[in-house]
């Protein structure tokens, strides 16, 4: 299992070379961005520019606010100058973002982002070999091209793509024309095991795509702190996030697995209401302990082995990163931990 990281978004876009050194120097394998506040190109190029080894990667950059022609121009260049590290993370978001926020057509998601997976890599395809284009697909077309607009081929023209989602619909998605599936926190190893692996396979099949070296990624909540009081503070702040994810009603199908549609409804009602501070009181001690792990236990990177066993999980990253003021060789040690399967 390969152990990767977020990047913090307190970092400043100037500062992120400086921080990709220090993952990389702490020996984590790949750093994630993410698109919230900022771009999430941007922060990866500088964090390529300044390391050698730490792969890159976008966990999410939200496909239908972009083309398809554009996104596989910025990953292309991306790809270009990390010297073939990047780790393309799509993400489809939710409708009312991507028609109010993005300004951008939601409609059939699935099958919408299956397509534009397709042209993607159809334009790839011409950037790599100089192909006709001929993608036309129910929702993209890309059917026009020439070389003032062709940046021409790389030396790492194979572009990883891992698709996010929670349920078993984006999963099969995923199956279908992704390299992997870049799985929610929002998740337990039984719920990997029996939804989403198998929706994967029923996608897979579609295309008689092998299985075999698909790859699951995903983040851990940790409830943290030496001490029993530090890890109280940490697991309220830990059931505030999950709260907040569980009020959203696309998390339900995750939620009713494990019993908890009754609480999933109630934090819902609490959210329209602004009632945030009752919020956490909602979330059981049975889901905290389906989607968490604790440093109460011992010790973490055993904690993530054992969770993900089997393979489960081949990238797992914590979900709040590492702070500023972290000991590099604790750190260093818990890398080496859980990578010692690798």
């Amino acid at each position: 299992m390969y152990i990767d990281t977020p990047l913090r978004e307190q970092v400043p876009l100037a500062g992120v070379g400086a921080e990709a050194v220090r993952l990389e120097r702490i020996g984590f394998d790949a750093l994630w961005s993410v698109e919230t506040r900022h771009d999430p190109f941007f922060p990866l190029l500088q964090a390529a520019l300044a390391t050698d080894r730490l792969r890159v990667g976008t966990n999410i950059a939200v496909a239908f606010a972009r083309t398809p022609f554009s996104m596989a121009h910025s990953a292309w260049d991306l790809q270009a100058a990390s010297r073939g590290r990047l780790l393309l993370g799509l993400g489809t978001q939710v409708r009312p973002h991507v028609e109010r926020r993005f300004s951008a057509e939601f409609d059939h998601p699935a099958a919408r982002v299956v397509d534009y997976i397709d042209c993607l890599r159809a334009v790839w395809n011409t950037f790599q070999t100089g192909a006709r284009p001929d993608h036309e697909g129910r929702f993209y077309r890309f059917t026009l091209i020439n070389d003032f607009f062709n940046p021409g081929p790389i030396d790492h023209p194979d572009i990883p793509v891992y698709l996010a989602g929670v349920n078993p619909r984006m999963a099969a998605a995923a199956g279908e024309v992704a390299d992997g599936f870049s799985v929610h926190p929002m998740h337990s190893p039984e719920y990997l095991r029996e939804v989403v692996r198998p929706a994967i396979a029923e996608g897979a099949r579609k295309r008689g795509r092998p299985v075999q070296d698909f790859t699951l990624v995903t983040s851990c909540f940790v409830v943290r702190g030496a001490t029993e009081s530090e890890r109280r503070r940490s697991e309220r702040a830990v059931r505030r996030q999950i709260a907040f994810y569980a009020s959203t009603p696309g998390y339900r199908t995750f939620l009713e697995f494990h019993g908890e549609l009754d609480a999933a409804k109630r934090l819902s009602a609490l959210m329209r209401e602004r009632r945030l501070d009752e919020m956490p009181d909602v979330v059981s001690d049975a889901l905290l302990s389906a989607v968490a792990v604790s440093e109460a236990d011992g010790d973490l990177g055993k904690s993530l082995r054992d969770r993900y066993a089997g393979n489960l999980v081949r990238r797992v990253a914590l979900y709040d990163g590492v702070p500023p003021e972290a000991d590099e060789q604790r750190w260093r040690t818990f890398v080496r931990s859980v990578k010692s399967n690798v």
